[in-house]
């Protein structure tokens, strides 16, 4: 389990969290360190859809307004969430599996919100307004306005809503800063196609990261999470020119730096100035997954266009570590394979095994440490799409489907499907875990499962 997840002294600062006063507390975009893992248990049976039996396994359920892939987020007893709410009460989504590129017809106006909930009962605790008006970008129609998760250290929320700003509030609600970081429009070639905003902000040592390949300008930035003050702008311009990613803080040997997932390069910048370390030339033309820091490896994963990589890549990587065709390997690439296929979902990396899946739900498990395949499976028989991100509790493996089923499959070299669950509800965002209870962002309400 990540340092992260280990409850420390007061004072310590770590990755993606101030004070992880309990190991419960999953404070971003896939928990500590992004690496999708909790401590303890978590449901393994449960159904929400009436349709197919009984409903068991419900703790509660929480109506949000809008249209989100937001994850939700926890620290101690408060869990928080995002959303857009459409003036016009209508939010298009078209899920499923298919290639049209088209932006979806929701220009009106649009009311960004933050939503604090108690975990223990799923009670509103209060809610904000960000910002309200006409969005400044279109969207996927399988995107929505308020893709990215919020981030927390225990003393502030921070959420980043892309053309519509970067804000923090404290754990009342008291708004302590906000800026305008202008028009971030992403969308792949033609120009004319936009796509959304989806990269997530990241809390490290009271800086806050983010990740903005928009087509005028591509950039990483480092700002001050106390006020707002931009730290520095490093350009990403020949790096990258679209990235729908949410970038990675990785600490090893005394170094941290910042990974972020790109085309035509994957690139590492030294947190402390934003200088460029190293990069490598990537493959798949439209990047979502997260970098993820296990086993002493960054482990990258992107796809479309044809090439479909994934890359385990040595923290200590120094300018261009593209391999020469053919080599899968250099100096600061351990290993790679070229057809992974994991287009939406980050890489799920625990018990010396790195689990990718496609957004067709096509699961493959990798050694870690050589990238010796071990398996590909199919975790459904019937042709379903995955968009959220593979998390785990005590050996099992949680996989949801947007269809809202929710798959396990049994940690280990040899594929072991345990069961399925259902919450008879679209599902897209990413689940948390916290002592012992999942929870879900379904198309219209945050839900907590549980055995008890």
């Amino acid at each position: 389990m990540s340092k992260l997840a280990v409850a420390l002294v007061a004072g310590a600062v770590v990755a993606g969290a101030v004070l992880a006063q309990s190991p419960h507390n999953w404070p971003q975009f896939r928990g500590p360190d992004a690496l999708g893992l909790a401590a303890g248990t978590a449901p393994l049976f449960w159904n929400l859809d009436a349709k197919s039996g009984p409903v068991r396994g419900l703790k509660w359920k929480t109506p949000i307004p809008g249209l989100s892939h937001s994850s939700p987020i926890v620290w101690e007893d408060r869990l928080f969430v995002a959303t857009a709410v459409s003036g016009s009460g209508n939010a298009p989504l078209r899920v499923g599996l298919y290639g049209d590129g088209d932006s979806a017809q929701d220009n009106g106006v649009q009311s960004w919100k933050i939503y604090c909930l108690d975990k223990r009962t799923g009670e509103i605790v209060w809610e904000r307004t960000a910002y309200k008006g006409v969005p400044k970008a279109a969207r996927h129609t399988k995107a929505t306005h308020a893709n990215t998760t919020l981030a927390t250290d225990g003393r502030r929320i921070v959420a980043f809503f892309g053309s519509e700003g970067l804000y923090a509030y404290n754990f009342s609600g008291k708004e302590l800063w906000h800026k305008d970081l202008g028009v971030l429009d992403i969308g792949p070639m033609p120009e004319d196609l936009s796509w959304g905003f989806a990269s997530s902000p990241i809390l490290y040592n009271d800086t806050v990261i983010i990740q903005a390949d928009s087509k005028r300008e591509a950039f990483v930035a480092a700002l001050s999470a106390k006020d707002g003050r931009e730290l520095y702008r490093t350009s990403r311009k020949g790096v990258s020119e679209r990235s729908w990613s949410t970038p990675a803080v990785v600490e090893h040997s005394k170094q941290v730096q910042i990974v972020c997932n790109g085309w035509p390069y994957i690139a590492g910048y030294d947190f402390k100035t934003g200088k460029e370390l190293w990069r490598l030339k990537s493959g798949g033309d439209v990047p979502v997954p997260t970098p993820v820091f296990s086993n002493n490896l960054i482990y990258v994963a992107n796809a479309h266009g044809g090439p479909s990589p994934l890359y385990a890549i040595r923290p200590n990587a120094k300018g261009d570590i593209t391999p020469p065709s053919p080599a899968r390997s250099s100096a600061g690439v351990a290993w790679s394979e070229p057809k992974n296929g994991a287009y939406m979902q980050t890489p799920l990396v625990t018990g010396g095994i790195v689990y990718s899946a496609s957004d067709r739900g096509i699961l493959n498990a990798y050694d870690a440490n050589t990238g010796q395949r071990f398996y590909q499976q199919r975790l459904t028989y019937a042709p379903s799409a995955f968009t959220a991100s593979p998390v785990a509790a005590e050996g099992k493996l949680y996989f949801t489907s947007e269809e809202g089923d929710v798959l396990i499959v049994k940690a280990g070299a040899a594929y072991e499907y345990t069961g399925i669950n259902r919450l008879g509800e679209v599902t897209l965002a990413t689940p948390a875990i916290s002592q012992g209870v999942i929870y879900f962002r379904t198309r219209s309400s945050v839900v907590a499962i549980s055995d008890q």
